[in-house]
């Protein structure tokens, strides 16, 4: 493990995802200490219409490049636009795109497709209202951390699927995409920091049920990955998800999608929120440097 990152392991406090609300508390005292820069940046809370509505938070520089829309992680069961506040804020100064951030609703209390439908609504909205936003709408990518990535990946099956709004990028940052876990990381990674395979696996059974995950809620399912957006996807070595992003990689490149991956030696899943490492500094520069790329081309 990378040495500035091992020293704050010990500091790390224990959740448990069997206890969604305890571990909710203890995601949002988490994110109130992560220092937030708005500098150039708007932002405002929008509500999308749907059947229920969805809560987003946009954020918009002065100059925008092209949009993104962002699914924040916790294992499908934490979080909101308020835990993602320091983060989305940053990818939006870094890459020049409009973020939108998205409140999804959460399991198990709203299991698959809850959450993809939320994100889905929220793509359509972004595209309608492009114009508002000063972009274009066909530089509309969609990205996302952890579960979120996952959310995001299974966004671009199924607008792809239902020739739904065009998607001109995906950004995955360690994405859960296999609820079945029988990957060598999966079955290895069982004590790793912050989250290992144990939190994997209530993540996927609050999300899915126990019923087999399809396609959309566990991309990796997918038979056919051809014809979707270009990807970045980054990993982290010390990650239960590592061997599943990879190999989703490996696959999209094989079904002709162009793909950058990124696998971060001596990092752990989510270890780019200890920002005085200098490994997360890249991490978390490379992330708005990918998109801003992205968008321009």
């Amino acid at each position: 493990m990378d040495p500035e990152l091992e020293a704050f392991v010990p500091l790390f406090p224990r959740t448990d995802l069997d206890d969604p609300v305890a571990a909710r508390e203890k995601f949002s005292g988490l994110a109130a200490a992560i220092p937030v820069d708005l500098t150039g940046l708007t932002v405002e809370d929008r509500t999308v219409p749907a059947d229920p509505d969805v809560t987003v938070r946009v954020y918009r520089p002065d100059e925008p490049r092209g949009a993104l829309v962002w699914m924040h992680g916790g294992g499908f069961v934490m979080g909101d636009v308020e835990t993602e506040h320091p983060w989305a804020a940053r990818i939006a100064a870094s890459s020049g795109a409009v973020v939108v951030s998205v409140g999804y609703r959460l399991s198990p209390e709203n299991r698959f497709p809850a959450a993809l439908d939320d994100a889905y609504a929220a793509l359509g909205w972004t595209v309608e209202h492009a114009s508002e936003f000063g972009v274009d709408p066909a530089r509309v990518a969609v990205g996302g951390h952890s579960a979120g990535a996952g959310l995001a990946a299974g966004l671009a099956l199924r607008s792809r699927d239902e020739q739904g709004p065009p998607i001109h990028f995906q950004l995955l940052n360690q994405p859960g995409l296999d609820d079945r876990q029988e990957t060598w990381s999966q079955r290895t990674f069982t004590g790793t920091p912050w989250f290992d395979r144990d939190k994997a696996t209530a993540g996927w059974r609050h999300y899915v049920g126990e019923r087999p995950a399809t396609a959309y809620a566990a991309p990796a399912r997918a038979t056919d990955l051809s014809g979707l957006p270009p990807a970045y996807i980054a990993t982290a070595e010390l990650c239960p998800n590592r061997d599943e992003d990879i190999e989703y990689a490996l696959r999209l490149l094989r079904s002709g999608v162009s793909v950058e991956l990124h696998q971060w030696p001596g990092t752990f899943h989510g270890s780019q929120a200890i920002l005085s490492a200098e490994v997360s500094q890249r991490q978390n520069a490379e992330l708005g440097a990918v998109l801003r790329r992205a968008l321009s081309s």
